[in-house]
């Protein structure tokens, strides 16, 4: 189970905005490097300057993913399919997780490495799911912990840090476990693309 599988009724609920964006000119890579853009200042405002509010990122990942699914739709919906589109949609998205989990690992009491295995797994993930197309399956995107789970794991602890302004010392082993969540995300996708090919099971 995965916070993914919402994705159908959040999208019919944008479908009237997709529909204007596509009457006014908005291409869906416009909106794909324009999400990518904004997640890469924010991650670094946040680790440059300790100023800046991490209840930001909690906004910025909900819009975020209003973002991602805007694009697609005006890809899949209004012809803007294209195959740049297809490398910026996955590579933007491995980009900007990672600007915005970056600035996690200078803030007491996580570590470097719990979110270095994050940001690395996590990428790891998203390439499972892309590899499992290459093989003739469909792109893969089963949990526990895929993007939609991270952004709501992240987006708890950045709105803690940003409300409560400290963390207990064991907050790091909540890091910990969102990444071996994602290690097991990586085993799933590879698990379930294998199966698909067997026709175990049906494409999601």
């Amino acid at each position: 189970m995965s916070i993914y599988s919402l994705k159908p009724r959040f999208q019919a609920l944008l479908l009237p905005l997709v529909a204007r964006l596509h009457t006014a000119g908005v291409t869906a890579n416009q909106v794909t490097v324009a999400a990518c853009t904004v997640s890469v200042l924010l991650g670094f405002a946040l680790t440059a300057l300790p100023t800046v509010s991490f209840v930001l990122i909690p906004i910025w990942m909900f819009v975020r993913m209003a973002l991602n699914a805007v694009d697609g739709m005006l890809a899949r919906e209004f012809g803007h399919k294209s195959v740049l589109g297809a490398y910026l949609n996955e590579l933007t998205d491995v980009i900007s997780d990672a600007a915005l989990y970056l600035p996690f690992a200078f803030f007491a009491p996580f570590s470097v490495w719990s979110v270095a295995a994050v940001i690395f797994l996590s990428a790891l993930s998203e390439m499972a799911g892309v590899i499992a197309q290459t093989t003739g399956a469909s792109r893969r995107y089963d949990g526990p912990m895929g993007k939609s789970d991270r952004a709501f794991a992240f987006g708890a602890l950045a709105l803690w840090i940003g409300v409560v302004g400290t963390l207990p010392a064991w907050a790091d082993a909540l890091m910990w476990i969102v990444a071996l969540l994602t290690a097991a995300t990586v085993f799933n996708r590879v698990r379930m693309g294998l199966k698909e090919l067997n026709g175990k099971v049906d494409k999601t």
